[in-house]
């Protein structure tokens, strides 16, 4: 690992994919169910990378072998090349897991801690096996402060990118019911979300814990050994914020009290915040030509839909406004997933002026088992049925929620809202 750190120390770019080739940096060739970086090795070094890296003798023996780095595992090798430039940097490292929530806690933590430090955070949500260690792979001699989101679908794997990334702090922003299938149920998420907890604890560690969650002060009480900072939902209050739902002052709250953790000016952390403008139609208000639009399409599971779904409800609406509820499958549940779909769908039909169209086969399937039907429901079995859908019956002067999870590519439907 030396000599690759020294080679890192001289080519400070890391280079995953071809078709975006960093000049001058080092070309790691990953596999992946469908594809194998080593095919690609000799592409990556014509195409500007100064050095490759590849689990393939064959590769490694190739013309270009004076430019080829052979290890036993070329993921493994990003992994531990990761960890040691971040004990190189010796800076103070703050992760961010949980059920919901993560990406935005990130986005407002890394603007309240900038307002002091120089931040590098994780870009979009580069936040697993791969996405951690480049994160790590991109601070720089410069980087004074690190907050790394991190995402897990099964039990130890918060684990593996702790062990990575070697985080100072930690905030896990809830427990919900996400990845059910990956974790094996509701007691899974609680058991895999707990793994930055225990890194934290038998590493000296402080976790932000919210004193308004029962479920995640009970797991930091579990652990004798961990120092935790509780904090107040009512740290948001009086915030001036640009995020939609009222369950984003947990989100708000974590970053106040971070920031004052840190010494950031009360003055200065609000202004941060307030800068703050959500994208990739996460929370996202938009406003259309014949439409409001409350565009959460990135992601969902029951817990953030259920939070989206009740939120929106109690919105009031303007004269002759209509209410409509585009929501799309939640993914990953398992066994949970009829069980789930079903809950929504008898929460959100519950206003009476509510109209409901339900994409996908889960949310079909879950509404066929209902013994009482709602009658302000339409079904789209696809995407494409939604939007041949808005084409022919044009939705106007309505407020509209759209959420689901990404794989069910809802933000493709806003153009015909």
């Amino acid at each position: 690992m030396s000599e690759l750190y020294e080679l890192f120390s001289q080519h400070p770019r890391i280079s995953t994919d071809t078709r975006r080739i960093e000049p001058d940096s080092i070309f790691f060739a990953l596999r992946g169910d469908t594809f194998d970086g080593n095919r690609f090795v000799a592409e990556a070094l014509e195409k500007g990378a100064a050095y490759a890296v590849s689990d393939d003798p064959q590769v490694a023996a190739s013309d270009e072998r004076q430019r080829i780095v052979l290890v036993d595992d070329t993921l493994k090798a990003l992994q531990d090349l990761a960890r040691c430039h971040r004990r190189a940097l010796g800076i103070p490292i703050l992760a961010i897991s949980g059920s919901n929530g993560k990406t935005t806690t990130k986005e407002l933590v890394s603007r309240v801690l900038a307002e002091r430090f120089e931040v590098y955070a994780t870009r979009g949500n580069l936040n697993n096996h791969i996405g951690v260690p480049l994160t790590l792979l991109a601070m720089t001699r410069d980087t004074e402060f690190g907050v790394v989101e991190m995402g897990a679908s099964a039990c130890g794997e918060l684990a593996l990118l702790a062990s990575v990334a070697e985080p100072n702090y930690g905030i896990l922003t809830n427990i919900g019911l996400a990845h059910l299938e990956g974790f094996g149920g509701p007691e899974g998420v609680r058991r895999g979300k707990g793994e930055l907890f225990d890194f934290l604890a038998a590493n000296g560690g402080h976790a932000f814990v919210p004193a308004d969650d029962e479920i995640l002060t009970g797991m930091a009480a579990e652990r004798d050994s961990l120092a935790a900072e509780y904090y107040s939902a009512s740290l948001a209050d009086g915030i001036e914020n640009h995020l939609e739902g009222s369950y984003n002052r947990f989100n708000i709250a974590a970053a106040v009290a971070v920031g004052r953790y840190f010494d950031v000016p009360d003055e200065r952390i609000r202004h941060a915040i307030a800068g703050y403008v959500p994208d990739n139609n996460r929370s996202q208000r938009i406003g259309t030509s014949r439409n409001t639009l409350v565009a959460d399409c990135y992601n969902a599971n029951p817990s953030s839909m259920r939070a989206s779904v009740g939120n929106f409800l109690a919105e009031p609406l303007e004269e002759r406004q209509r209410r409509v509820l585009i929501l799309g499958d939640m993914l990953e549940l398992g066994d949970w997933s009829e069980r789930e779909h079903a809950a929504i769908i008898e929460m959100a039909a519950q206003a009476p002026e509510a109209e409901l169209l339900l994409v996908g086969p889960e949310f079909a399937k879950a509404y066929d088992g209902l013994a009482e039907k709602p009658a302000n429901v339409t079904l789209c079995p696809t995407r494409d049925d939604l939007i041949s859908l808005l084409k022919v019956s044009p939705v106007e002067h309505s407020l509209v929620l759209v959420k689901g999870s990404h794989g069910m590519g809802l933000e493709q439907a806003l153009e015909a809202l």
